[in-house]
């Protein structure tokens, strides 16, 4: 039986390009194990797939001061101990990272212990966490072509982003019972990223009177975000997070507002509907979500509205306008030549498998 591990964590961005794998990985007869960290997002997602969990150590590295910066390298230290042990005793024959300061550990103790690796890039340019994985791995997958200038030529892949198959196999009227919404007015989803974005949330219930004139709402908002004042109100339903419903969800919008992470913003390109972006700034980021934006952008597949700019009357314009162009942009995304990334790093998975 040959043996995968897979490892990403911190945010479901970074979880969710390896559930697209899972699907394509079973069918060729691998098992997969699952290492991340012990309290991170990746272990209560990974938990709703049945496959084997192990958490380690994890640390983050910064690029700012923080008094955390002197004991994180430690627990990194840990987690590659912890890591390499586990490989050891689960013997892969590959090991895939999708990314995230828990992968860092992992990869290295792959390289230790001589086993392949093959990790994945989302955004345009290369986060922290994979430009220190990328010495360790055999290929390096990217999303955007964009990014292979960042990179070793030998070893980068432009490959996309891979998809999870049942994102594009909803049901929209199965959306609208799960949301009690009618057939009658246009629906947009409005998200903030796996944790929710204080700033989206705000804007959007600011405008909820205007835009429940014209559209039904429903509005995944993050953990502890949301409004009790709001509940029974009529053509919006809020929710923390939701899983399985959301094929069904993503079937039945018209309008996605949403971040600016890579796994989300070429699910709206698979999907070709309309999408208002409004990407993480640079104050609470390194702005690879702008440059995300900007790419998709300049494509003519997105319209962007950054969060400087970002207000109640700035955010109801930006959403009647997407939506007024819709039309164009839908167009745009149906010129897209994206590529099936699942089965291309499938393949290279494969490949370094064998080697």
């Amino acid at each position: 039986m040959k043996k995968l591990v897979l490892t990403g964590g911190g945010s479901a961005g970074h979880v969710t390009g390896n559930l697209a794998l899972l699907p394509k990985l079973a069918q060729a007869g691998w098992e997969i194990e699952y290492i991340g960290s012990h309290d991170g997002i990746e272990r209560e997602i990974i938990a709703e797939t049945g496959l084997p969990y192990h958490g380690i150590a994890v640390g983050k590295l910064r690029r700012y001061f923080d008094l955390k910066n002197f004991k994180d390298p430690f627990r990194v230290l840990q987690g590659t101990v912890q890591a390499y042990r586990l490989l050891r005793r689960i013997k892969p024959q590959a090991v895939f990272s999708k990314g995230g300061f828990v992968a860092v550990p992992v990869v290295i103790a792959a390289w230790l212990n001589r086993i392949p690796v093959v990790i994945h890039e989302s955004d345009l340019t290369p986060g922290l966490a994979n430009k220190l994985c990328a010495p360790f791995a055999n290929r390096v997958c990217v999303t955007f072509p964009e990014t292979l200038q960042h990179l070793d030529s030998q070893k980068a892949v432009h490959t996309g982003s891979p998809i999870r198959g049942e994102i594009l196999q909803g049901d929209a009227q199965k959306g609208r019972e799960f949301c009690g919404f009618s057939n009658g007015k246009p629906i947009i989803l409005a998200m903030g990223g796996s944790l929710g974005s204080t700033k989206i949330n705000e804007a959007l219930r600011a405008n909820l009177d205007a835009l429940l004139q014209h559209f039904q709402i429903v509005h995944l908002c993050g953990k502890g975000n949301l409004d009790p004042q709001l509940e029974g109100r009529a053509g919006y339903r809020q929710f923390e997070y939701v899983n399985s419903e959301l094929p069904d969800l993503f079937a039945m919008t018209d309008l996605f507002i949403s971040r600016a992470g890579a796994n989300a913003i070429f699910e709206f390109l698979a999907l070709k509907k309309a999408h208002l972006l409004i990407p993480l700034s640079r104050a609470a980021s390194r702005g690879d979500q702008i440059l995300n934006a900007r790419s998709f952008e300049k494509q003519g597949y997105s319209r962007v509205l950054f969060e400087e700019d970002l207000t109640s009357d700035t955010l109801l314009t930006a959403v009647n306008e997407t939506y007024g162009q819709q039309t164009q942009f839908v167009a745009a995304m149906n010129q897209s030549n994206s590529a099936n990334a699942v089965e291309l790093i499938f393949n290279l998975i494969q490949q370094v498998a064998k080697k």
